[in-house]
């Protein structure tokens, strides 16, 4: 009898979906590598002695571990064996993988994004709320538990705050947590989306949310009175000093995708001359540092990377890593691809 191919499974043990793993067990050998054998050194020695076999797959189903050997760069992934058809992983951002090798090789990199989708959102309305209303000066007051603070914030503040409903958020990335964002702020703060993305969705997704379409970034910074950024980094800095001259005087920005996006210190300049009136901030550009400057300023609202931070989310996470290997390696199609568009025709393994 022929034995069943393996994967490798990097991280804690399963948790919350033991029958979608008795799945994956009763047609894979599944190896776990120890803790010691996840780290960098030794985890690049493993592969390099075809410690694991010749292994199908990989999945990270917890963020929190199996990630210990650090990026997925050129040098780990010219070492997995030829048998790799597909890498899983929990987690909505990749910029710790490099996506684009992996296609190279014909694996397909597979996120957790849809898992993450309600609770990014959800976290991008309280920040959305927080700039417009300056929450943030408020809450800063109260927690001071200065009378005299108080009383400013309590006498001040409104003076410069307005409601969202009716103003334009401009969503940089229309993807899963992009478009639920909009579904969101559209249905539930009665804001007008408009939008930016490489590719233009179609337009009974448009009319859904009531999103206009621009094609250039710049374009939209100057009619939007708040911008959220929904897109992956790319290694790419978008948001610089440059950038922030196009935004519509005394607009806003968002960022909950990742903090190397933005220029943190050209923001702290542009919100204290005036050409930004606030901004909430999930993820920053040099984690786990924040910049002081802008924790020193009243109308920044800053959380601490938790956008995404749910039980539900993690649950997810788990079922969606286990059934992106489940459908790529028995059905031949993953659920969650990132990288596809990125693998040459013909050079996919499944």
């Amino acid at each position: 009898m022929a034995s069943k191919p393996t994967i490798l499974h990097l991280g804690d043990p399963p948790r919350w979906h033991a029958d979608l793993y008795k799945k994956l067990e009763t047609h894979f050998t599944v190896i776990q590598p120890s803790a010691a054998e996840r780290e960098r050194p030794e985890f690049l020695k493993a592969l390099k002695e075809k410690r694991w076999g010749n292994f199908v797959a990989m999945l990270r189903p917890f963020w929190n571990t199996g990630g210990e050997m650090g990026r997925t760069d050129r040098e780990l992934i010219s070492l997995l064996p030829e048998s790799v058809k597909v890498y899983a992983s929990a987690g909505a951002g990749f910029d710790w993988v490099d996506t684009d090798i992996l296609a190279e090789r014909g694996i397909i990199y597979c996120n957790g994004a849809a898992a993450s989708s309600d609770s990014v959102a959800d976290s991008a309305l309280f920040l959305i709320i927080s700039t417009f209303r300056n929450l943030a000066w408020s809450q800063i007051a109260a927690r001071s538990g200065d009378p005299d603070q108080l009383f400013d914030a309590h006498k001040n503040s409104p003076t410069t705050a307005i409601n969202p409903g009716g103003r334009i958020l401009g969503i940089v990335g229309l993807g899963n947590i992009g478009y639920r964002i909009a579904q969101k702020a559209y249905l539930g703060l009665n804001m007008k989306i408009a939008y930016h993305d490489l590719f233009r969705k179609p337009k009974s997704v448009e009319e859904a949310v009531g999103a206009t379409y621009y094609d250039t970034l710049d374009e939209m910074l100057g009619a939007a009175d708040c911008i959220i950024v929904a897109t992956p980094f790319s290694g790419k800095q978008l948001f610089t000093a440059e950038k922030f001259k196009k935004f519509k005087r005394g607009s806003r920005l968002i960022n909950i995708a990742r903090g190397p996006l933005v220029n943190e210190a050209d923001l702290v300049e542009a919100l204290k001359s005036g050409q930004l009136s606030a901004c909430g901030l999930d993820v920053f550009e040099n984690e786990p540092h924040v910049n002081k400057e802008l924790c020193g300023l009243k109308q920044a609202t800053l959380t601490a990377h938790t956008a995404g931070g749910t039980i539900d989310t993690h649950i997810g996470f788990e079922e969606l890593c286990y059934k992106n290997v489940l459908g790529a390696l028995l059905e031949g199609k993953a659920i969650t691809p990132v990288n596809l568009h990125l693998i040459k025709a013909g050079k996919s393994k499944l």
